[in-house]
């Protein structure tokens, strides 16, 4: 029998780190959800990615920082980017007042 899963379900209270995890995985492409909690990357570190990453918000708030042109992307509920492949970025700022959830799609073209 096929049971449901729900994205928002055992997402615990307090976070020390990010908490990543693996959904499905295929041969050129991984989905992950990602639970933030005023967690952001170090000032110094970009990430640079093998593959395109399409990412989507589904709760709390976020802010985006592409290396390019060191432009701020603010991202609420909803909001999704296609990041492509070794596009530097790093994640300036999540909500320190509730869980942001993602849901990330890694893939190769």
């Amino acid at each position: 029998m096929m049971e449901a899963t729900n994205l928002f379900a055992n997402i615990p209270v307090e976070l020390k780190q990010e908490v990543v995890e693996k959904i499905l995985r295929g041969k050129t492409f991984r989905m992950e959800r990602i639970v933030s909690h005023g967690h952001c990357s170090k000032e110094t570190f970009w990430y640079d990615q093998e593959e395109d990453e399409l990412v989507f918000l589904l709760s709390g708030e976020a802010r985006l920082q592409f290396e390019h042109d060191k432009s701020l992307l603010w991202l609420k509920p909803g909001d999704y980017v296609h990041i492509l492949a070794h596009q530097r970025h790093r994640v300036d700022w999540t909500s320190p007042n509730e869980s942001s959830v993602w849901l990330a799609l890694f893939f190769t073209r």
